[in-house]
């Protein structure tokens, strides 16, 4: 622990309290806020749910329950996103800040949501409390990726999650087990599920595989399950009937998107709330989000065996994809890749959201 707590340290301590709602605010951001006062930590708190309080409110009421109202008089609250300042399913949050006499704001991101976006700065001013906006800007950025695509392209987050042998296929010979990944990365994966609103997969891998594309971990919390998206070119009727995803106890969150579109299937998802897409398919429709420079990042599992199966991993993909912030974890006998796929054509973001 440093010796001095800087608005740095406060703020990284917010961020941990954010990542506690990363996989329950959709469609709003992940928030973490802490109170502090005289060096000492008042209270915490973070976003858990659309329309339950904001991190700020669940921070003040923290510190009110631990220290009483009047400790508030004179402290600094540290959030990750800029304050809310316009009223929606919850009152905005900067009222709130100024009723309970905070006298100092500190902030991470602005918010990308263009109802809010460098409003709060102004209103807190207004009412003579002292803001430092962009305090761990990255850091807090990275937190809302997702999101800020949202607001900015109307498409979520996507997400390319695949196993592959060393050979570069996606499947083991017939008569041979399904699983190409360890039972620690198959782990993994649904963390990755956790995490995500909605996943994608084809019509041709819901045939063969009939995969349940549930969150089942008993090593998570209980959670709702992400919606789940089959994308054929066919007609729904072409499918089976008796499809896990058809047929489970969650197949009323269970879509079809029949022509093959792909932006129209990711922006069906982000009306339905989903910040964060995850695409568990053939290689085929993984190139497909590739070419259409939809995809934003892989993870990619890595296994120690040669199949010689017939299916490519990533189809017959033509162009080069580059990939950032590259990232390589073993995991049981596998090697974890996890990058960001690097953006080549400029794309305007009013190009993105008229389609």
């Amino acid at each position: 622990m440093p010796k001095f707590k800087d608005d740095k340290y406060w703020m990284l301590l917010a961020i941990e309290q954010a990542f506690k709602g990363r996989s329950t605010c959709a469609p709003n951001p992940a928030v973490g806020a802490v109170i502090v006062k005289q060096g000492h930590l008042l209270g915490t708190g973070w976003h858990k749910e659309a329309g339950q309080p904001h991190a700020e409110r669940e921070a003040i009421a923290d510190t009110v329950v631990k220290h009483g109202i009047d400790s508030l008089k004179g402290a600094t609250i540290y959030i990750t996103l800029e304050p809310c300042s316009t009223e929606g399913r919850t009152p905005p949050c900067t009222s709130g800040i100024i009723e309970v006499g905070i006298t100092r704001v500190v902030y991470g991101a602005i918010d990308p949501n263009p109802n809010h976006n460098g409003s709060a700065e102004k209103i807190l001013q207004a009412a003579n409390i002292e803001v430092s906006a962009g305090v761990a800007d990255s850091e807090c950025r990275q937190l809302i990726r997702a999101f800020t695509k949202v607001q900015k392209t109307g498409l979520p987050w996507v997400i390319l999650k695949t196993a592959i042998s060393l050979d570069g296929c996606i499947s083991r010979p017939p008569g041979e087990s399904q699983w190409l990944s360890s039972p620690e990365s198959r782990e993994i994966v649904q963390q990755l599920r956790y995490d995500t609103d909605a996943i994608i997969t084809g019509g041709n891998t819901a045939r063969m595989d009939n995969p349940s594309l549930t969150i089942r971990s008993k090593n998570l919390p209980t959670r709702k399950q992400p919606w789940r998206m089959l994308v054929t070119l066919g007609k729904r009727e072409n499918l089976p009937n008796d499809l896990q995803v058809f047929t489970d106890d969650y197949s009323d969150s269970t879509l079809v998107q029949e022509d093959g579109d792909l932006h129209s299937a990711l922006k069906r998802l982000v009306k339905r709330g989903c910040n964060t897409v995850m695409v568990e398919a053939g290689g085929t429709l993984i190139a497909s989000f590739l070419e259409q420079q939809l995809a934003d990042e892989v993870v990619v599992f890595y296994t120690p065996m040669l199949t010689g199966g017939p299916n490519n991993g990533f189809g017959l993909l033509t162009p080069m994809v580059e990939l950032d912030e590259q990232e390589f974890i073993q995991i049981g006998n596998d090697v974890m890749l996890r990058a960001v796929v690097q953006k080549h054509k400029k794309t305007s973001d009013s190009q993105i959201a008229s389609h």
